[in-house]
């Protein structure tokens, strides 16, 4: 792989995705999409810093029609603290942001086309895979066609996590020094993350499940 465009929302599942991608490739731009979402500010914040620490260009897409569309994510809605137990389709519904991930694949699509980029590299996993469909290995071998009728230069979509659930994304993540610490996951900008936010819960249980410490709250001097 020379060359790839990272789609980095600075959350755990695309800051490991960068890494492997920086470590396999020569050529990198990531990709920081403004949505409208609450949590854009840290996930701007963090994702910068993340380019930062490894030199690599930046840009950050502001899609202000997003902003009023439905969803807790986007609009005035209170964000869901379902509980652990919870978690599922019916969660996932309630932050679910109308096509994300198509607008996303589309835009990335066609800067890789006119900056000559070969892979669109993606976080998707294999656990939230199982309650959004724009996640899953199925979503991407289509989007895979479709570029192949919609571009010229057929750039590939490429999620290196597809396989993994996000305790083994985590061990992954250590084994290959993804900055782990520079990862948000809540939705919100808070100054230290909600813990009760669907993609809190989450987080939190795979640590766990990975045996762990959160190297983001031992930075932020929270106690778990």
């Amino acid at each position: 792989m020379k060359s790839a465009i990272v789609l980095l929302s600075s959350g755990l599942d695309s800051t490991v995705a960068f890494k492997k991608t920086y470590d396999e490739c020569k050529k990198i731009l990531c990709l920081t999409f403004d949505y409208g979402q609450k949590a854009r500010y840290k996930e701007i914040e963090y994702s910068s810093m993340v380019c930062k620490i490894f030199k690599v260009n930046h840009e950050i897409i502001k899609l202000p029609w997003y902003y009023n569309f439905k969803g807790a994510l986007t609009n005035s809605t209170e964000i869901p603290t379902p509980k652990e137990s919870e978690l599922g389709l019916q969660t996932a519904k309630q932050v679910w942001v109308p096509a994300r991930n198509l607008v996303f694949l589309s835009i990335a699509s066609a800067f890789a086309e006119n900056y000559n980029y070969e892979y669109i590299v993606t976080g998707f996993d294999l656990e939230e895979a199982e309650t959004f469909p724009d996640n899953s290995l199925q979503f991407i071998e289509s989007m895979n066609n479709t570029l192949k009728l919609g571009t010229f230069s057929n750039p590939k979509i490429y999620a290196p996590l597809v396989s993994l659930n996000k305790s083994e994304i985590i061990k992954f993540g250590i084994k290959i020094n993804a900055t782990l610490e520079w990862s948000w996951s809540c939705y919100t900008s808070r100054e230290i993350p909600c813990g009760k936010c669907e993609s809190c819960l989450r987080r939190k249980k795979a640590f766990k499940s990975a045996g762990v410490q959160d190297p983001l709250l031992s930075k932020l001097g929270v106690n778990t």
